[in-house]
Order: structure tokens, then sequence, then C-alpha cells
């Protein structure tokens, strides 16, 4: 098993790199976002295959924590968001940063992680006004929302790395005895709380934002209609707010037989096999996290290895993100420039 996260390291790194060369070439915020998620992906891989070879030491427990536990899914899903800055996705990631902050303050209720002080209330609060925020913005049709989910996730991470240098572990260091696998039990209850916060909302947005933006680019058949215009009348508007997620839900399920004509036809557009991939990827990360935070950490080197895979694919089938695959930072490519097909019917 001591293979798995080093080919998890490779491809995670390798794939920040190249996400980077992307970015430097054609200057999109959620190339330069996505490429700081996967590298923080990369490093927290990488601390546990060092630490599968050498053991666990302080340093190297303290970063694997940073990085995995609370940076990557955060700045992951970041990326997914502002890719969507022009769409009405901005309700979705404001619903999940509300549930990230309650959940956030009820997972302190039933565990009572000691040295969490005040910090759960602060953390939902602070969810809750970023939350509405970005409602509003989204219901004007500002396309600066993501800024404000940025400003959150740039200011947990912050904060995350000034409660992790004012932190000392002394050994042994808190792992999985059947398994070996780090659990971080060790840390302050203000550190820890800061998981949900990110967590939820980053694998929620990189997850369900994929689903969502393969839904926009595929052949639509609308089973049920709603809008989510902001002229409507209050009444209107708040019922089909609530429905939109049931309408989306079946109208994407009817879609799909006419997606998979268009695939076989070569008339897909490259977003929408691209983001079931990360979508997918998501769902494997979120899964193989949410075992490890129970104490089931057999999948968690799987998991990972799986989730970047796919994570992989789904990047290098999407023209968005590369417009051409290349050995990065060189002008060595396989292939010519991409282009997306023709529009499905």
């Amino acid at each position: 098993m001591n293979v798995l996260p080093w080919l998890t390291t490779i491809l995670a790194l390798v794939m920040a790199l190249a996400l980077l060369d992307q970015w430097r070439r054609r200057r999109q915020p959620f190339q330069l976002i996505w490429a700081i998620g996967m590298a923080f992906f990369g490093v927290a891989a990488g601390c546990e295959a060092v630490a599968a070879t050498g053991g666990w030491n302080e340093a190297l427990y303290q970063t694997w924590y940073l990085t995995g536990a609370v940076w990557t899914a955060g700045w992951l899903g970041l990326g997914t968001t502002v890719l969507l800055a022009r769409t009405r996705f901005g309700y979705a990631v404001a619903f999940s940063m509300f549930l990230a902050g309650l959940f956030t303050l009820l997972t302190q209720v039933k565990e009572n992680y000691p040295g969490a002080g005040v910090a759960p209330i602060v953390y939902f609060l602070v969810a809750a006004g970023l939350a509405v925020a970005i409602a509003t913005a989204t219901y004007f049709q500002d396309d600066r929302w993501p800024r404000l989910a940025a400003a959150g996730v740039v200011a947990a991470s912050v904060l995350a790395l000034v409660l992790m240098a004012t932190t000392t572990l002394a050994a042994p260091y808190a792992l999985d005895p059947a398994t070996g696998q780090p659990v971080g039990t060790l840390f302050p209850g203000s550190l820890r709380l800061l998981t949900p916060f990110l967590n939820i909302t980053g694998a929620f947005s990189l997850a369900f934002g994929a689903l969502f933006s393969a839904y926009t680019f595929m052949p639509k058949r609308r089973v049920l209609e709603y809008s989510l215009d902001p002229r409507q009348p209050g009444d209107y508007f708040q019922f089909n707010l609530l429905i939109a997620p049931i309408a989306l839900t079946v109208n994407f399920a009817a879609s799909l037989p006419g997606a998979v004509r268009a695939l076989i036809a070569g008339r897909l557009h490259s977003r929408v096999l691209a983001t079931l991939l990360i979508a997918i990827g998501g769902f494997v990360a979120s899964g193989g996290d949410a075992l490890n935070r129970f104490g089931v950490t057999g999948p968690f080197a799987v998991a990972k290895f799986v989730s970047v895979v796919l994570l992989l694919w789904g990047f290098l089938a999407s023209v968005d993100a590369f417009r051409d695959i290349r050995i990065p930072f060189t002008s060595i490519r396989f292939g010519p420039e991409r282009e997306e097909p023709g529009p499905a019917t």
C-alpha cells in the first residue's frame, strides 16, 4: 500500500504544474486556484508517502493536516466556484456555506473538542454572514459573488496557518493502529473545526458545481420548468428557488440520454464529460475523508489515489482548462490546440 501515496503525490503535483502552466499562458483565475488546490493535495499525499517510509514527525504531521485536512477541498472547490461566476450557482454556494457553519457548531456540541473556546460560534456567524452576502449578490446578478467565497477561504486558510504555528505536538502522533493512517485528533478544537468549515463548502462546490456545469453545457430536456429571474414577484421567486434543486435533478437525469447521443456523435461540449469526472473524483475524495474522520481509515489511501486519477482525467478532458496538452513550461505538446466540438442538438 506504500506505493499508492507516492503515485498520488506524483499525479497531483504534475497536475498542479500543468494547471499553473495553463494559467501562465491564459490567465484564467480558476486555473491558478485549482493549481493551488492540487499542490496542497500533492503535498498532503507526499507527507503520507514520506511517513510510510520513515515515520511521522511533528513538522510532517502538521503539514499533512494543514494541506490535506484543512486546505485542499476548500481551494479546489473555490476554483469551481470562480469558474461558475456568471451563473446562479451562488445560491448553492450560499446554502453550503450556511450548512458548513451550522455543521461546525453542531460538531462542537456533539464532540466537545478541547480548546475550541468561542470559535464554533464565531465560525457559524461568519459562515452565515457570508451565505447571506453571496445569496444577495447572486440575486442582484453581481458576478463578483465568488470574491466573497474567496475571502472566506483565504481568511480560513490564514487562520489555520496561524493556529498551526502556535500548536506544539508531542509524540506519539495520533495514528490508526491497524492502518497507520493519521487521524488528526491531537489538534485544538479551534483548528479542527476549520475542517468542516472549509471541507463542506469546498467538496460541495467541487462536486455539485461540476454537475451543475455539466448540466449547463449538455443538450437539455426540461421536464420541470423553473426560473430564478429576480424580476419575478417575490413569492414566485421563493417558490422557484425552493423547487430548483428538484427541477435540476430531474432535468439532469432526463438530459443524460441526449448527452450520450451527443458524445457518440462527437458533438458534446468537453466540459460535460470533464465535470462529470471531476464530480465523481470529488465524491470519492469526500467519502474517503469522511470515513477517515469517523475512524475508518482503511480506504483512505485508495480513495485519494482514485480521486486524483479522476480529477486529472477530468481536468485534461476540459478544453476550457487545457487548450492543448503539453509538458508543463515547455513548448513540447501532444497534438494541436483543441477546440470545442460543434453544438449538440
